[in-house]
């Protein structure tokens, strides 16, 4: 498999979960990490899967989601400097919900 990354940049959360929905039913591809900035109110997607799915999927995001845009791209192959800023973005990811889920159980 050559591993890829697809980067969806869209205004709103519930524009992102619509654009992430529409990639995970079109291709085999699964979310690598997310980010919120502006209180949510600009949301950048990261999905992971093989070269041709990644693009099959963005490609579908790009012209179905219910917003535009601001900005998109897939990056073949990254470079392994890609993959760490990805993984850290992740892992902040995980942690937040980490701390979430032990609040609820307190």
């Amino acid at each position: 498999m050559n591993k890829a990354y697809g980067f969806i940049e869209i205004t709103g959360v519930v524009a992102a979960i619509n654009a992430l929905d529409i990639m995970c039913k079109t291709a085999d591809v699964e979310l690598a990490s997310w980010e919120r900035k502006l209180g949510g109110r600009l949301v950048t997607l990261i999905v992971q899967g093989d070269v041709s799915a990644v693009t099959e999927a963005v490609d579908a995001a790009v012209a179905n989601a219910i917003k535009k845009p601001a900005s998109y791209a897939v990056i073949a192959r990254p470079h392994e400097e890609i993959v760490k800023l990805v993984e850290l973005s992740a892992s902040r990811w995980k942690k937040k919900a980490e701390e979430a889920s032990e609040t609820e159980t307190k």
